[in-house]
């Protein structure tokens, strides 16, 4: 039987060595590669074609949640597993909106990353029975429509909220995305005007309590 290839994301060294050993333990799983950036993450999808990506939301310069958005559109036969601290619904909403296919808890026996990566591999969609009840909850309330806060942004307002939360200068991040200034600062504009937030504090906050970037 064809094994599945998996790339590994996660920004943590040790968590990823960890899961690293892990899944080359299985026998029907092959590691191609493994990263702690979400925009290099994209690029090994691009160049190593894995079946599977395990990826983390919260990594330096893009995150999970982006890079799965991404993709969704550049990698159509990749399919997505998060790998998670949070187990509140509006973060596993939030993945499955960005065309994930999968949201594992942080703290899954290896048994259950074996289950949902073959899962996965088939065409279904995973989550931790943890997390599945809200989730499922949540949409029945809502009707199936989302309504999260992130929602309102543009992905490149959230990619630039995310580098805002990191501590980047207005230069900088034109810089990381190729830009002028003036367009870095009209993207700040209008994310603010959409969250109501007219401060970098609390821009940072937002950030860190939506999971778009955690703290230490």
């Amino acid at each position: 039987m064809t094994r599945v290839r998996v790339l590994l994301a996660d920004d943590h060294q040790l968590v990823r060595s960890g899961l690293r050993a892990l899944l080359e333990s299985l026998p029907d799983v092959e590691v191609v590669g493994d990263t702690g950036d979400g925009r290099e993450a994209v690029e090994l999808t691009a160049a190593r074609q894995p079946n599977i990506v395990l990826m983390d939301i919260a990594m330096p310069g893009l995150n999970g949640l982006e890079a799965t958005a991404r993709l969704r559109k550049s990698s159509p036969e990749t399919r997505i597993i998060i790998l998670s601290m949070h187990a509140g619904a509006d973060y596993v909403a939030e993945a499955l909106h960005a065309g994930a296919r999968g949201y594992l808890l942080k703290n899954c026996t290896p048994s259950e990353l074996s289950l949902a990566i073959a899962a996965v591999a088939r065409g279904e969609v995973w989550l931790s029975p943890s997390v599945s009840r809200p989730v499922v909850h949540g949409y029945r309330e809502a009707g199936g429509q989302r309504g999260k806060p992130l929602a309102v942004l543009t992905p490149r307002q959230r990619e630039t909220l995310h580098l805002i939360a990191e501590g980047k200068s207005t230069k900088q991040i034109a810089g990381i995305l190729g830009v002028s200034v003036k367009t870095i600062e009209t993207h700040r504009s209008h994310l603010m005007d959409r969250l109501e937030i007219y401060d970098v504090a609390g821009l940072v906050r937002y950030a860190i309590r939506h999971g778009i970037v955690q703290t230490d």
